[in-house]
């Protein structure tokens, strides 16, 4: 219409002028659309005009004055237009359209005007690409980057002549591409440079390529981040037609083919591994691409290969077959790993197998393989970044089984890898998760693995190689914070290398790195192991001529004896021995002071530990001023040196051990005998012997060792004999310095050790009489009186430094000597204790100017900060010690609180107090406990505790309120130590102690409710937190079952008293019998492998080393079924408990089976159930028959509910004991058959089974003839049920039970003679309906049973039987099965003979789990299992067809005439290739008033499976034909009349559809079904919206995708025009 228009206005010689005016727009105004189309369509009316210059109209000046309109119109019409849309960049549609009109007219103005128009116009513009990120907004008259894309993209075709001026383009797209955000740069891409190398051709073209190709390689290699390879992959992505067709080129361009840069391929392979699937899929196209170009050219690639660089990708037209194969496969596979879901992508790696064995076999066959390894690390690394950790764990042990690794070629190309990507990958705890068929307690599958693969992996490195790739792999343990688990197994395959000398100074450096950062945050079992597993790897790896034994003693010092290296241990006898194996192999010292700097003499281990006691302890002279504490590592290094020197030649020594430990020891002695007597003896010196005395005794110890035992360690007797010589001076240096020297700050750190010290001597010598009867009657006496002056010092409330010192002194030495006492050590009768009387009395005095007597002023005593004078000689020295007061201030209250624990049980409250007010004083010394609940840190709470434990049972029924205040203080203090594993355990023991005190627990509602209630409730809450930290409730349950039934019980009424306490508390029993925390998947990975470490036995030195509670989540069943087997059925009030927990029990099992949740296998639900009943099968014997008869019913009605199989099993066995025992009630059982419940299969069989039994309970029967008769009877009636299961089921019980009744019927007795041919034609039909098919698979199966094969009910009756048997074989989860030895550990346990704990018979042990389980599926080969692949990828080599010339569209003529109105959504279908999913597409587009459908082809509309879905909706669409390799054009075109492009694809910048809003005018390019939209026309889109999915499938089909985002825009626009109508009507 324009044109026609056009050519009659200007076919009437017109004013010119004056139509440039009228067209025009004011520079203030925002003009239409129509108005910038219409001036367009008019200047490019010109265009002919101005052309022709022999038929033209124009006069000169007329075509000069019209070209200087022209160039107006560009300068003062677009450009100040695009400007102000540049500014308002947030209008939408009306920007978009306006752009792509004024860019138009642009286009069409700029040929008509001077050649140097175009040039100035695009040097204005292109600064405008450079706007930076920070600017959202562009300056005055700048245009937006986007708007100044548009523009340039319109003006290159005018440019194309200006080599220079397109050299200048081409460099700032490419800044651009660097620089700006990521939405723009695909824009950058493919507007300037698609449309730049479009518009040039022959050596242009070739110059552009080099110079973007090598712009890209040099920007990767400088800077190889994901960003920089994200764009690289984009732009190379979009120019891939021009970079891959050696046809547009001329050949002396060969330079700029991709596939000779080595850099090119480095980007192919980042992207195939690019966390950004966008990207993974350009690399992957480019990849193909490349492969089909080499295949079509023929020609080596590349054609003269240099033995210099590195070659990534090579072609061989001879080999042609096998690389196509090769990259097919590989293509294949790395598509296939796009996959989430694991059986998708399983068969597929077979197919990895076939890469890799091709890849050798090429290497082996030639000199320079065809194929670089470097491709397969990118298949493992494309595994190692899936999503689903079960795809990750499968390449994980892929490649820990990969064969070709012991080649030392390709050991040597994967070792990068492997310290890099595959490191990183193992750092993930999921991985070590049990396989399937693997127990509790076993290794993990890629446990075991890795430690094959470590050692054949080393093994297979060049000897020069593995040092440096061992110190690497240890350095990357320090790079990131490793969980325990992964460490510990890499550490366990670390120690079973082959023994070499690969690890110096640095290799020990790197591995202490790891002990003192990566690991102080895991569990201290799993450290402990780790910790052996690297000290036994460092035994075997270092190379001991590059490391000094001061290097190695240093490394030891970050093994802590209380997890790891602890003397007596397996690790420790193994380091003793490597010493003396390479003594005088060590590297020599250079010691400070020698000036030859190098050192050539050997060093033994005892020359070492001799020279370094002498270093040691020479200190310089005492400075006059306060000194800090030596460094105690200093001493934990030489006492373990000396420890392992005595250790390692204790077998060369013998008797002769004495002399030698006092020739090692004699600078240390010589020190300790002048300790009290030489008072120029510097006090570091003396200070820092008393430390390696410490040591030497607390690392000397063996771990677990009584008194007793230490006896017989010679070298600690030894050692003992020595020191002993020399105890009186050392005691008395030490009661001197505690007696009133010490008064500096730092001297509180001092008297820490000096009271450690002085513990240590009184426990070692408490055996020798006259030094014991000394310390008890002198010693200590003076020490406590001294203490207790020093407290009541009136001149303590000036706060000095010196009195708050001397305080904290006193209350830790009185703290000491009462621990002592408590511990026995030193006797309760001597005279220290009427001191401890005269202390009981200080701390009960009352406050004298409190009114009330009970008021006890020295209770909860504080220490008050110190004011320390200007003029103090070490205020600067002692300020970081000051600032830490409040730890001094509260080990000061916690000592008082240990004083007052012990005085409390020993003393009791001081006997001048009346009586009538003793029970205040109790009352104000718990409150001034509470008290300090309140004001102690959460850690040092236990002797509060302690305190609380024996005063509160005294308070119970007078002082409630106070009780229950204590009680739920102190449980929030426990709940607060919850994550310090150091202090929580001991806090709760003791919480427990005290909350669940035997007085406590016998309380009443009626005695005290809310007592009562608060322990009732905090019962609660310790079962809540044992579900989330194991071993809580165990601690509960272990406490309440020693005080109900101790071990060691007596008789009588006190005993009786005890016990009775339990009914107020059933619950907590029941609780237990039941218990059994479903801990999340990370939480049962550590039980398991902590579970394995604990299995390793002393292996795992941790195993000893390490003191561990019993924190197995099991243990509070095996504790409380102890607890249940030591219940004697003859006490009264044992049988009563034992019925109300049977009552408790089968009500929860009621209670599950009338609920509504969910019951399936291994569900809680099932796995209580199961525990129910194993418990009723462990107290079955103890129950007196009237109970039993009573419960029966409750028996029959647990066995018609619906239950799991192992459930089955055990109400069967349980009604099969009962009729053994009680035959009597056989007939009520035989009446079940009978009763009015629902027939269901499951009960049904269920009392068949019981029959199969029959052959036990018939020899208690009184009439077994009867009885017989009566089972027969009920059996064929069920033989001929409708349902398959139950007849199999009767036809057994008929089978054992007629071999019973057979005999009998032969003899004619009993009636059963007539019976007998019915019974034997039913039993030979069964056979021989059986015989055949499924149904003799199932009939042999359930003869097989286990449960009707090997078992016998009443042999088999046994704990292993119950808890540990059965559940294996009845496919309860293994963390269900109790194994015997957890019984064995608790030696309480009472086994009777009727009830064994293991099983007499061994039938029931030799099956395992699921032997009788049919296995109806074989194995497949692994050829099998590929043909059973889903191939959702097809051959991507595809033919091109010739392309037809111009397209045009199928008017709208028919639908016109029906008044249809169509959209401007545009849909384009041209990668689509199955006819029913175009038909549907059609059908729908029609519907939804699609402006166009865009086919590959219109002869598929002729296609019957087309046209039976479109239901000719084909001939009222139009219809338009586009090739797919004419697709890009095509969409540059849409873009340039301003389509916005949308594709339906997941990238990182997707938009959700359910947000997006349509612009009026959208294209909607669909992809492929199969291979999804090319990666080639990604970067063409303006937007990618994706459809939010809740499930794991990761497509939906594509017509039912395209079909929502059709929906979804004709929505949008459905609204937008009814609401324009609505406001046109109004």
């Amino acid at each position: 219409m324009y044109s026609v228009l056009i050519n009659a206005v200007l076919s009437s010689s017109p004013d010119y002028g004056l139509l440039f005016e009228s067209l025009s727009w004011p520079s203030d105004s925002w003009p239409e659309t129509e108005r910038v189309d219409a001036l367009t369509a008019f200047i490019e009316g010109l265009g002919p005009l101005m052309a022709d210059s022999n038929t033209t109209p124009f006069s000169p000046a007329t075509r000069r004055s019209i070209k200087d309109k022209v160039e107006s119109v560009i300068w003062t019409q677009c450009l100040p237009l695009l400007s102000r849309v540049s500014a308002e960049a947030g209008e939408g549609m009306r920007c978009r359209e306006s752009t792509t009109a004024l860019c138009r007219l642009v286009s069409v103005c700029v040929p008509l005007c001077d050649e140097a128009v175009p040039g100035r116009v695009a040097l204005s513009v292109l600064p405008s690409l450079q706007l930076s990120e920070e600017e959202e907004v562009p300056g005055s008259g700048r245009l937006s980057v986007e708007v100044a894309s548009e523009v340039v993209a319109a003006l290159i075709p005018s440019l194309s002549a200006d080599e220079q001026l397109t050299l200048t383009t081409l460099t700032s797209a490419l800044s651009c591409i660097k620089t700006l955000p990521d939405p723009l740069v695909s824009k950058i891409t493919v507007r300037l440079l698609l449309t730049l190398l479009k518009c040039c051709s022959g050596a242009r073209l070739g110059s552009g390529l080099k110079l973007i190709l090598d712009d890209l390689c040099s920007w990767h290699s400088t800077d190889r981040t994901p960003v920089v390879t994200e764009r690289a992959l984009l732009c190379l992505t979009a120019l891939s037609d021009h970079l891959l067709n050696p046809h547009s080129l001329p050949p002396s361009f060969s330079s700029c083919e991709p596939r000779l840069s080595l850099q090119f391929w480095r980007m192919v392979q980042d992207g195939l591994t690019h966390r950004d699937s966008v990207s993974r899929k350009r690399a992957l196209y480019l990849l193909k691409k490349c492969v089909a170009l080499s295949e079509e050219e023929g020609v080596d690639c590349p054609p003269c290969p240099s033995g210099e660089d590195e070659i990534l990708f090579r072609w061989a037209p001879h080999r042609s077959q096998l690389l196509r194969e090769f990259w097919e496969d590989y293509a294949l596979v790395m598509e296939t790993l796009e996959e989430n879901q694991v059986h998708v992508v399983r068969p597929v790696l077979n197919r990895i197998d076939t890469l890799i064995q091709t890849t050798v076999n090429d290497s082996q066959a030639s000199g320079q393989g065809l194929f670089h390894p470097s491709w397969l690390l990118c298949v493992y690394q494309r595994m190692f970044h899936s999503e689903n950790k079960s795809l990750m764990r499968e390449g994980v042990c892929h490649l820990l089984e990969l064969q070709v690794l012991q080649q030392s070629d390709f050991a040597v190309a994967f070792s990068q890898f492997i310290i890099g990507p595959f490191m990183d990958v193992l750092s993930e705890t999921s991985l070590f998760h049990r396989s399937v068929g693997q127990s509790v307690g076993d290794c993990p599958e890629l446990g075991a693995k890795l430690q094959v693969f470590m050692a054949t992996f080393f093994s297979s490195l060049p000897c020069e190689h593995r040092g440096r790739m061992l110190l690497q792999m240890i350095q990357q343990l320090c790079s990131k914070h490793w969980c325990a688990v992964p460490l510990l197994f890499l550490s366990q395959a670390l120690s079973k290398l082959p023994p070499s000398p690969l690890l110096g100074i640095e290799g020990l450096t790197a591995l202490r790195e790891v002990l003192r950062c990566t690991m102080i945050t895991h569990q201290v079992l799993l450290r402990g192991a780790a910790q052996c597993f690297l000290l036994n790897s460092a035994l075997r790896l270092t190379d001991v001529s590059a490391v000094t034994l001061d290097d190695v003693f240093s490394f030891l010092m970050d093994f802590r004896a209380d997890e790891s290296l602890c003397r007596g241990t397996q690790i420790w006898n193994q380091l003793c021995a490597w010493l003396l194996d390479n003594e005088g192999s060590f590297k020599p010292r250079i010691l400070v002071g020698d000036g030859s700097g190098a050192a050539t003499t050997k060093e033994t281990v005892r020359s070492y530990v001799q020279s370094e006691i002498y270093t040691y302890l020479k200190v310089p002279a005492s400075i006059g001023h306060a000194e800090r504490l030596p460094d105690l590592r200093e001493a934990d290094k030489l006492a373990r040196a000396i420890l392992l020197c005595v250790d390692m030649e204790r077998g060369e020594l013998g008797a002769e051990i004495s002399n030698t430990l006092e020739s090692l020891l004699s600078p240390l002695l010589d020190t300790l005998s002048r300790v009290s007597t030489n008072i120029y003896l510097p006090v570091r010196k003396s200070d820092k012997s008393l430390q390696l005395v410490l040591r030497l005794f607390q690392l000397g110890r063996t771990p677990g060792c009584q008194h007793a035992g230490e006896e017989q360690d010679n070298v600690m007797m030894a050692m003992k004999r020595l020191i002993f010589k020399f105890v009186d001076p050392v005691q008395e240096f030490i009661l001197r310095r505690l007696f009133g020297e010490l008064q500096e700050l730092f001297d509180v750190e001092r008297a820490e050790l000096y009271l450690c010290v002085l513990r240590q001597l009184v426990v070692m010598y408490s055996s020798a009489p006259q030094h014991h009867n000394k310390i008890q009657q002198t010693y200590f006496p003076k020490l406590i009186q001294h203490s207790l002056r020093v407290l009541q010092e009136p001149s303590l409330q000036v706060h000095s430094v010196a009195n708050q010192v001397a305080a904290a002194v006193a209350m830790a030495s009185l703290a000491t000597a009462c621990g002592l006492v408590e511990q026995d050590v030193i006797d309760m009768s001597s005279d220290a204790v009427s001191v401890l009387k005269s202390l009981n009395n200080y701390f009960y005095s009352p406050v004298p100017s409190s009114q009330s007597p009970s008021s006890l002023g020295n209770f909860n005593k504080r220490l008050q900060r110190p004011q320390t004078g200007d003029d103090s000689s070490d205020v600067g020295l002692q300020g970081p010690l000051l600032q830490d007061w409040g730890r001094i201030a509260a080990n000061f209250m916690r000592d008082q609180w240990i004083c007052l624990s012990f005085l409390i049980k020993a003393v009791g409250i001081p006997e001048s107090r009346e009586i009538s007010r003793a029970s205040e004083t109790l009352k104000a010394a718990l409150g001034c406990s509470v008290e300090a609940l309140a004001l102690l840190p959460s850690d040092l709470v236990l002797p509060v505790l302690t305190f609380m434990e024996t005063v509160l049972p005294q308070l119970l029924l007078s002082e409630e309120a106070l009780c229950v205040q204590a009680l739920t203080l102190s449980w929030q203090l426990v709940q607060g130590l919850s994550t310090n594993a150091h202090d929580f355990w001991l806090a709760l023991k003791g919480f427990i102690s005290m909350a669940f005190h035997h007085k406590l627990l016998q309380l009443t509602d009626s005695q005290a409710p809310t007592l009562v209630s608060t322990m009732n409730r905090i019962a609660s809450e310790l079962m809540e937190l044992s579900q989330s930290k194991s071993g809580v409730f165990g601690v509960l349950l272990q406490h309440c079952c020693q005080t109900w039934l101790p071990t060691d019980q007596g008789s009588g009424d006190a005993a009786d008293a005890m016990f009775s306490s339990v009914f107020g508390h059933v619950n907590i029993l029941s609780e237990a019998c039941v218990y059994g925390p479903v801990f999340r998947r990370d939480q049962r990975l550590i039980q398991d492998v902590q579970t394995y470490v604990e299995q390793l036995g002393e292996e795992c030195s941790a195993n000893v080393a390490v003191t561990s509670d019993n924190r197995d989540d099991q243990f509070p069943r095996t504790c409380v079924l102890t607890f249940l087997s030591r219940l004697d059925s003859s006490n009264l009030q044992h049988q009563r408990l034992m019925e109300e927990l049977v009552k408790d029990l089968l009500k929860k099992d009621n209670d599950i089976s009338k609920s509504k949740v969910r019951y399936y296998s291994n569900s809680l639900q099932h796995r209580v159930k199961n525990r129910v009943w194993q418990t009723l099968l462990l107290l079955l014997p103890k129950l007196r028959e009237e109970f039993v008869a009573a419960s029966l019913n409750r028996v029959f009605e647990a066995g018609f509910c619906s239950n799991q199989a192992s459930v089955k099993y055990l109400i069967e066995w349980m009604m099969i004991l009962i009729l053994v025992h009680y035959p009597q009630h056989m007939d009520s059982f035989l009446a079940c058959f009978s009763m009015d419940h629902e027939k269901t299969k499951t009960s049904s069989c269920t009392f068949l089974s019981v029959l199969v039994h029959f052959s036990v309970i018939v020899p208690n029967l009184k009439d077994e003839a009867v009885h017989l008769r009566k089972a027969l009877d009920v059996i064929l009636q069920w033989c001929f049920n409708h349902n398959f299961s139950v007849r199999l089921y009767a036809l057994l019980a008929l089978k054992r039970v007629w071999s019973l009744a057979e005999v009998r019927a032969e003899e004619g007795a009993d009636g059963l003679g007539g019976l007998s041919a019915v019974i034997k034609a039913c039993l030979n039909q069964a056979e021989a309906m059986q015989s055949t098919g499924n149904a003799n698979k199932n009939w042999m199966k359930i003869q097989e049973h286990f449960f009707f094969g090997a078992f016998h009910p009443i042999r088999d009756y046994s704990v292993e039987t119950v808890f540990y048997t059965f559940p294996s074989l009845s496919e309860l989860a293994d963390d269900e099965w109790i194994p015997p030895w957890k019984f064995e550990k608790l030696s309480c346990f009472c086994e009777s003979p009727s009830f064994p704990l293991r099983n007499p018979a061994p039938d029931l042990s030799r099956l395992q789990p699921g032997d009788w389980i049919q296995q109806d599926k074989g194995e497949q080969s692994k050829e099998d299992r590929w043909a059973d692949v889903q191939k959702k990828i097809t051959p991507w080599r595809l033919g091109i067809q010739e392309q037809e010339p111009e397209l045009q569209l199928v008017p709208q003529q028919r639908a016109a005439r029906l008044g249809k109105l169509h959209g401007s959504l545009l849909v384009v279908a041209s990668l689509i290739d199955k006819p029913t999913n175009l038909g549907g597409l059609c059908r729908t587009c029609e519907i939804f008033g699609a402006s166009a459908l865009v086919l590959d082809s219109l002869r598929h509309v002729s296609d019957k499976h087309f046209q039976s879905l479109s239901v000719s909706s084909e001939l009222w669409l139009p219809l338009l034909e586009v090739k797919p390799a004419e697709l890009t054009d095509f969409l540059q075109v849409k873009k340039s009349e301003g389509y916005c492009i949308v594709g339906v694809e997941q990238t990182a910048n997707s938009q959700s559809l359910q947000d997006y809003q349509f612009p009026e005018k959208t294209l909607l390019l669909l992809g492929n079904e199969r291979e999804g939209i090319p990666a080639n026309l990604l970067q063409m889109f303006d937007v990618c919206v994706e459809i939010p999915q809740q499930g794991v499938i990761r497509s939906l089909n594509v017509h039912v995708s395209a079909a929502l985002l059709i929906w979804e825009y004709t929505r949008q626009h459905l609204t937008s025009g009814s609401a324009q109508v609505n406001s046109k009507c109004s």
